[in-house]
């Protein structure tokens, strides 16, 4: 029997798609302090651009105020056949994305499975490029080989969640922080599918099935290509009046520069600078104590913001994080 293929180093992420009613302030927001490119599509569409993919924020209006779709591209077509079969495989239901759809995110190919948390993973090849130029304030950012940035997401369901994205992307454990912040202890899985540290960060609350965040993801990344993009749009963020979640600081394991804004849809938005790359032939996963090395102090934090968070851990008890079984398995044993 011939060992199924491992698509690890085909996979990066791609894009992301935010639903949102607020959308002048996302225009300011992505444009005016992040400093990316803005596109408007029509009343209920625009994106934002990091680099010549036509799309890598696809946001349209709805309700939820937060990410409900992430795009992954794909090397080829012999790689976007093999994730589809093993999807299948798993008796989970794979869509074809329609011709518009795939316009709307500026790819050639589409397809859509359920994805943990209730966000749905789609899958691409051939990425839509146009030679228009960049208008934004960042001088660049960092995609290429290894895609944008990453996402961050809290779980009551670590292990399964991990196992979702193992039995998919084959995805590997980069390394593990613990941290512990107002007494609750977390413990954050740190998963990458090519050289990127990584592409998704689980985080969980140790000891307790409970999830703190109201949001399905706590925080997406992109990656400032200069230090001064970094610095600058820091500083944008302020002078606009934008909420800051943590201050520039350095993290312990990628020992990325960063900083953390509130969006307008209230999950937060980390600009990062330099983190690590990994080298597959020497690299073996370890655990951090603590998130930064340096900085990334809470901004405007208060009792009643803390307490906003114990209620919304608690009233996740009565509400089961939505989870994908037939993909995630009996999950991955804890580290």
């Amino acid at each position: 029997m011939n060992p199924r293929p491992d698509v690890f180093g085909s996979v990066r992420l791609g894009y992301v798609v935010i639903e949102t009613n607020r959308f002048a302030d996302w225009r300011r927001f992505g444009t005016d302090a992040i400093g990316m490119h803005h596109d408007d599509l029509d009343t209920g569409l625009m994106r934002f651009r990091l680099d010549g993919h036509e799309c890598r924020f696809l946001l349209r209006r709805g309700p939820a105020e937060d990410v409900v779709a992430v795009g992954w591209h794909l090397d080829d077509h012999t790689t976007f056949e093999q994730i589809e079969s093993r999807v299948r495989a798993h008796g989970v239901p794979v869509v074809q994305g329609t011709a518009e759809e795939a316009k709307q995110r500026g790819v050639e190919r589409l397809l859509r499975f359920p994805g943990p948390k209730g966000i749905t993973q789609e899958i691409h090849t051939t990425p839509v490029t146009t030679a228009e130029p960049l208008r934004m304030l960042a001088s660049g950012w960092v995609t290429g080989d290894s895609g944008m940035g990453h996402v961050a997401i809290t779980s009551a369901r670590p292990a399964v969640m991990r196992g979702y994205f193992s039995t998919v992307f084959d995805a590997r454990l980069t390394d593990c922080i613990e941290e512990t912040i107002s007494g609750v202890k977390l413990r954050i899985r740190f998963l990458r599918v090519n050289e990127r540290h990584h592409s998704i960060a689980v985080a969980a609350v140790r000891g307790l099935p409970i999830d703190p965040v109201r949001t399905r993801v706590q925080h997406l990344n992109i990656q400032a290509a200069a230090l001064d993009d970094l610095a600058r749009s820091y500083q944008r963020v302020h002078e606009l009046g934008f909420d800051m979640a943590l201050s520039v600081g350095q993290h312990t394991n990628d020992k990325e520069l960063s900083y953390y804004a509130r969006t307008p849809s209230g999950f937060e938005w980390e600009v990062g600078w330099k983190p690590i790359v990994i080298d597959e032939s020497t690299w073996e996963p370890s655990t951090h104590q603590g998130i930064s090395i340096w900085g990334h102090t809470p901004v405007g934090r208060t009792v009643l913001d803390k307490l906003d968070q114990f209620r919304i851990g608690a009233r996740s008890l009565l509400h089961p994080e939505k989870t994908v079984p037939a993909l995630g398995g009996t999950g991955i044993p804890d580290d």
